[in-house]
């Protein structure tokens, strides 16, 4: 059951869009008629799966889907270098789906620094927040979501401070892989010699 469950999370997340694992899990279960929690598989599982799903269902389409989103990245890292941006979630480790965005961590002595820079280059953003696990502890950090590029993006507002710690998701507690533009710029180029030998 539990893999049942983890296959149907894949799916939702590749096909419908879902990023919260969380909800991926509870709604799958529903579907599998399995509503107790104890059944759900954790997060490694779903990721598993989802891999599977993208390298079987959107082979094609989901590389071509991971090349933009990186370029659109770097474009933004480099558009926001003075917040030392890094690139996190989907478009880093090569699971983005058909509907993936743009992920940043940025720093910055004030989340009102990088408001006030889109505001003044004229860019509109929607503002909410998302906890995470930072310094061991829970804190609500600002994230703005602006239109990239190609593809939306989401750019989380971190402290300088922050850099030296492992930053958590506050689902499953594990250290966020994060990448900065030098990193992406090698994963683009190493994609590029892959498709053109």
């Amino acid at each position: 059951m539990r893999q049942r469950i983890a296959q149907l999370a894949a799916r939702m997340m590749a096909e419908d869009g879902i990023e919260d694992f969380g909800m991926a899990k509870r709604k799958a279960a529903r579907q599998a008629g399995a509503p107790e929690t104890r059944n759900l598989p954790d997060n490694s599982e779903v990721e598993a799966a989802l891999s599977e799903y993208l390298q079987i269902y959107q082979t094609a389409e989901q590389g071509e889907r991971v090349d933009d989103l990186r370029r659109d990245a770097l474009e933004l890292m480099e558009w926001l270098a003075r917040f030392q941006p890094h690139l996190v979630g989907a478009a880093l480790s090569g699971q983005a789906g058909r509907y993936a965005e743009v992920d940043l961590h940025a720093f910055a002595d004030s989340p009102k620094d990088l408001e006030l820079f889109l505001i003044n280059s004229g860019i509109e953003f929607a503002f909410r927040e998302t906890r995470f696990w930072v310094a061991g502890e829970v804190r609500a950090i600002p994230v703005y979501e602006i239109d990239g590029p190609r593809s939306g993006a989401r750019i989380a507002v971190f402290e300088p401070g922050d850099l030296r710690h492992p930053i958590r998701s506050s689902q499953d507690g594990r250290p966020i892989d994060r990448a900065g533009p030098d990193r992406v710029r090698e994963s683009i180029r190493s994609s590029d010699s892959t498709s053109n030998p």
